[in-house]
């Protein structure tokens, strides 16, 4: 029990965690939601859907890695750094894109793809789905 809980601390104090998540709470969010729909809980009580147990902890980690990449390109895409990315921001970024994912065909069709709430906004949610599916890598295209 007492192993468990350092680790906790240990991996709160790593994600900062107790610091209100700042930032990254996006990117925490999707990488749990990931790490605990990999593998169900076998805990009998509810708390198991709370907490990353330890056999999915190996899962959080590669999703954070994953999560924090999507987060940097859409922070490059939103430039007025509300935490949403407009049709224009997002066809102003079209080369960068198209660096990262390939080319696109038409802009307004993708954009609409992906406001998948009908908002006029790409939330961060939506950019990860759109992400995946795209095999999005921004670190293989800034390495070359």
């Amino acid at each position: 029990k007492q192993w468990y809980q350092r680790r906790v601390r240990a991996v709160k104090s790593v994600l900062k965690l107790d610091e209100g998540q700042g930032a990254a709470k996006p990117v925490i969010a999707q990488a749990f939601k990931v790490a605990k729909d990999c593998i169900k809980s076998d805990r009998w009580d509810t708390d198991g859907d709370n907490y990353v147990e330890l056999r999915e902890f190996r899962f959080l980690l590669l999703s954070l890695r994953q999560f924090m990449e999507y987060w940097e390109v859409f922070n490059r895409l939103d430039k007025d750094g509300d935490n949403r990315v407009g049709y224009d921001e997002f066809k102003k970024s079209r080369k960068k894109l198209e660096e990262w994912v390939g080319p696109i065909q038409d802009m307004e069709k993708e954009f609409m793809n992906m406001d998948k709430d009908g908002g006029g906004m790409i939330i961060f949610d939506e950019f990860c789905t759109w992400a995946i599916k795209k095999s999005l890598d921004l670190e293989m295209k800034e390495d070359s």
